[in-house]
């Protein structure tokens, strides 16, 4: 009896077990796995709220003793989720890193400012934008989708130092949208957390009314990338360069992006790619999708390719040029100086591979950069959806044309790196016996020249006739300065500034009522500067501005305390550097001077001696040129004496003659 007993309670559970409890035992079900939550604060944030969060790192080859030259490979994720009830449209994240980071690959984002492409060194911090979507959408206009309404960004890359236990996060995480703030980060152990929102103290000279895209905004260099036409598998596209600001100037531009979706360029008008190859078409996928494509008629199959703009006489070509604004050397100056040669425009026709061979498929390619001669470096943002460009109708109706899409490029100008400037400045007065070099290695020095000098060693003062030499043939003259004043003369020298255009500001007087300035421009390399210019900031002394002699002046308004100069009518070229009148003479450099006038409207307010005399920025053609990192300083009577002759002697010089 108790074998069947036993026998049928084994089979009750085992039917328990196999097709699950009855009814009666539904209060027994297992629990369901409980939802993630949300990272703490996000449910209280109106805004956007931003999070990074540390995932794991592993030790990197070669393994070293020095912790903090050990390599580590890491994995992180950043998240954005709009948590407010205003859309985000083109958002934008910087992450202030601070362990010499270097990322090899980001989700669903780019690099934006200049980083470039992967992998980046971004220790000094990182700001990111969204790709493909660039938006974030509200959880009221998308019945709280967060695919709509928030972006994951998974981080890959390389950091340095940190003992195995540290968990390395970033300084800082905030929006770098303009208009918003981000002002309490809250630090956890392996993430961080903050609730961005909009400042209501911001107001934007460059935003229109609300609509659906994003209003325009405005920077140095404003580029315009607009779809005229789209069909199935391509699109006609024109590109619009527009140089608007005040200081900036582009000579010889090139233009870079980076097709992100295999995207290439069939053919273009009013320029051109510096490579004309179809071979990554054929050996990559366009090949594989395009069959029966005659890719010998294709121009550019990069996936970076360089831009540039088509010579003067191209500009009523029929077949590559007959486009309004095409086609000037890729010359764009200042539009203060000629608002007419500010724009260049050029259109092309692009391909698109599967699966965005609809018509209604348009991407922009992305990581725009624009280069220049002789001109400022630039950082430019990611292309952002904004309200389709109208042209004037073909017929003359007065009608206009909308652009199928459209978006916006925004490049701004930005100070240049230590040793990396364009032009330099050097500082002489009149109460002092030397001049005031800019800094070793200002323009840059490479490797086969350091075995010669010392890259890392402060300039050393000048006689002033040696700002006529060219920088190889000035040693002699400043180991003689340097015994002349006592000074100890290096074992290496230090090297040279290897600027192609040198400035110098020498105070030429002072007084109660005003003083006066000498600018001297020298050109030291062998390409002429057609159209030049030159910008020159004096904090407290441009206010005093009365004129120049030489050279057409004008004060300007923006940016404050800002005097811009250019040249005469038919004095308008720098020319380049020529040969000496002998073998044993050094070249001469082409240079342009001028006297420049100032007037105190109150003495007591300014002391030129002091710094108020000499320029706080100077600009060549856009650029901005480094400063000597010290000030003239009075010299003795009797030590200034042997030296005064020499000083007028190579102001002579510079002046005459000052314009062949």
């Amino acid at each position: 009896m108790k074998l069947i007993c036993l026998a049928f309670l084994f089979l009750s559970l085992r039917n328990q077990i196999c097709y699950g409890a009855p009814d009666d035992y539904d209060d027994y079900d297992e629990e369901e796995e409980p939802k993630e939550k949300n990272p703490p604060g996000q449910d209280k944030c109106n805004g956007i709220f931003l999070t990074y969060t540390f995932t794991e790192r592993n030790k990197e080859l070669p393994h070293v003793k020095n912790v903090t030259a050990q390599a580590w490979s890491f994995k992180s994720k950043a998240t954005l989720v709009n948590t407010g009830l205003e859309e985000l449209k083109g958002w934008k994240m910087f992450i202030r890193f601070q362990h010499r980071e270097v990322l090899v690959s980001a989700t669903n984002a780019i690099l934006v400012d200049g980083a470039g492409d992967f992998p980046a060194k971004v220790e000094k911090g990182a700001t990111l934008s969204g790709y493909p979507n660039t938006d974030l959408k509200t959880s009221v206009d998308t019945a709280g989708d967060l695919t709509k309404m928030s972006t994951e960004i998974e981080f890959t890359g390389t950091m340095f130092g940190l003992n195995e236990k540290a968990i390395p996060l970033p300084k800082s995480i905030r929006l770098a949208n303009d208009g918003w703030k981000c002002p309490t980060l809250t630090t956890y152990r392996t993430f961080l957390t903050t609730c961005c929102h909009k400042d209501p103290k911001y107001k934007s000279l460059n935003q229109s009314a609300k609509g659906k895209y994003t209003p325009r905004q405005y920077g140095d260099v404003n580029l315009m990338y607009d779809v005229l036409k789209s069909y199935e598998g391509s699109y006609e596209a024109q590109v619009t360069i527009d140089n608007d600001g005040t200081l900036s100037r582009l000579d010889n531009w090139n233009l870079t992006w980076e097709w992100m979706r295999g995207e290439f360029i069939h053919s273009m008008r009013g320029a051109y790619t510096r490579r004309i190859e179809y071979s990554d078409c054929i050996f990559g996928l366009p090949g594989q999708y395009l069959k029966g494509f005659d890719f010998s008629q294709v121009m550019n199959c990069e996936k970076r390719p360089v831009i540039s703009d088509l010579p003067l006489e191209k500009a009523n070509d029929t077949e590559i040029g007959h486009i309004p604004n095409c086609c000037k050397n890729g010359s764009l100056v200042s539009p203060v100086m000629d608002e007419n040669n500010a724009r260049a425009v050029f259109q092309l026709r692009v391909y698109k591979l599967p699966p965005d061979t609809p018509k209604t498929v348009l991407y922009p390619p992305q990581r725009w950069n624009i280069t220049s001669l002789v001109s400022a470096h630039y950082h430019c943002s990611a292309p952002v959806r904004v309200e389709p460009s109208a042209f004037p109708e073909a017929t003359g109706t007065g009608a206009k044309t909308y652009a199928v899409a459209s978006w916006q490029v925004v490049c701004n100008m930005t100070k240049p790196e230590k040793k990396r400037a364009k032009c330099c400045v050097s500082f002489t007065a009149y109460y002092s016996n030397g001049a005031v070099p800019c800094s070793t290695c200002a323009c840059g020095c490479d490797d086969s020249q350091t075995d010669k000098c010392n890259p890392s060693s402060r300039a050393m003062l000048l006689p002033p006739d040696a700002l006529l030499l060219p920088a190889v043939n000035r040693t002699a003259k400043i180991k003689a300065y340097a015994k002349l004043k006592k000074k100890p003369v290096p074992r290496a020298m230090p090297c040279p500034d290897n600027c192609v255009v040198s400035i110098n500001w020498h105070v030429s007087s002072d007084h109660k009522a005003g003083w006066t300035a000498r600018m001297t421009l020298f050109n030291w390399g062998e390409t002429q500067f057609k159209d030049w210019y030159a910008a020159v900031e004096l904090k407290k002394a441009a206010s005093g501005y009365d004129d120049v002699y030489s050279f057409n002046g004008t004060k300007l308004v923006s940016p404050k305390n800002t005097i811009f100069f250019q040249g005469l009518k038919g004095l308008e070229y720098l020319i380049e550097i020529k040969n000496g009148s002998s073998d044993s003479k050094p070249k001469v450099p082409g240079k342009q001077q001028s006297v420049i006038s100032f007037t105190k409207k109150k003495p007591e307010a300014i002391n030129i001696r002091k710094g108020d005399g000499f320029p706080s920025k100077v600009f060549f053609n856009g650029a901005e040129c480094a400063l000597p990192d010290s000030l003239p300083s009075a010299a003795t009577l009797l030590s200034s004496m042997p030296l005064l002759f020499f000083s007028a002697i190579a102001f002579l010089l510079i002046t005459y003659p000052f314009h062949s």
